[in-house]
């Protein structure tokens, strides 16, 4: 756990594990806690680094607009600091569009590109539906434990949070400390509505895989396969019947995916002293 200045703001980061490294980018007012699932897992194979957009989290959070560029700068930056790259990327929901700008600005960063949850913006991207839309806005209005008992609904299935909700709900409290502003999900939310790789898609070279759930209600699966029709040879993966949470719905089977994905042309890690 540490700090690093960045293009003018002090951003938080965790470093774990060993081997190729695997930068981890969380969305929307999300952090690093938000990988929980994940960061186990890959850090048994790879070096993990996972840090806090500005905005969010532990990282500072300045009222001035911001920009899906401007964040991936940010993503290069820290990668400059620590001195790692080429990396594989995992960007989650907002931290997918920023690392598909990752990929577009430093391609000779980006050795494989996961994106999860995520869109292309622009004239062809579905969005949530006013229902979801009145719902998340109505979150800043709420009680913590209503706030979050809400949020649950638009992440996770019917099912899955019928038989984990006390313990979806306990993770959530003992994070409810880095919970972003809502100034700072505001300038977040205001630089996905200006972001569009539609035209760029094709630029990417990075091998890319494309992960979604089908019962998304924040960024719908539809987006996901328009990103996958996009970007040349990307797989497209759907686990059935998740949510934007799928991360942690289905986290099995998306960390054997995401694993598989990484470790077609993995170099192995040096056993030497």
């Amino acid at each position: 756990m540490a700090f690093t200045r960045v293009n003018g703001v002090n951003l938080y980061y965790e470093v774990h594990g060993r081997g190729e490294p695997l930068v981890l980018i969380m969305g929307l007012g999300a952090n690093t806690t938000g990988w929980w699932a994940q960061v186990p897992a890959f850090s048994r194979e790879y070096q993990v680094i996972a840090f806090d957009n500005r905005g969010a989290g532990r990282s500072d959070k300045p009222n001035e607009p911001y920009s899906i560029g401007q964040m991936a700068d940010d993503a290069q930056a820290l990668l400059d600091e620590l001195s790692v790259g080429p990396a594989h990327v995992f960007g989650m929901s907002l931290g997918g569009m920023i690392a598909q700008e990752l990929a577009l600005r430093y391609p000779e960063s980006v050795r494989r590109l996961v994106l999860g949850g995520t869109m292309a913006g622009g004239p062809t991207a579905m969005f949530a539906g006013p229902e979801v839309v009145q719902q998340l806005i109505s979150l800043a209005g709420m009680p913590l434990v209503q706030a979050l008992e809400v949020g649950l609904a638009l992440l996770y299935s019917e099912d899955y949070i019928a038989k984990n909700k006390g313990e979806l709900v306990r993770r959530a409290l003992l994070n409810a400390h880095l919970m972003a502003p809502m100034y700072a999900i505001q300038r977040q939310f205001m630089a996905i509505v200006g972001f569009n790789t539609v035209g760029r898609l094709g630029e990417i070279k990075a091998p890319a895989l494309v992960l979604t759930g089908t019962a998304d209600r924040v960024i719908p699966a539809h987006n996901a396969r328009l990103l996958s029709e996009g970007i040349p040879d990307a797989r497209l993966v759907e686990f059935d019947g998740a949510g934007h949470g799928f991360l942690v719905e289905s986290s099995e089977d998306v960390n054997a995916t995401v694993l598989a994905f990484l470790g077609e042309h993995r170099t192995p890690v040096s056993t030497a002293a």
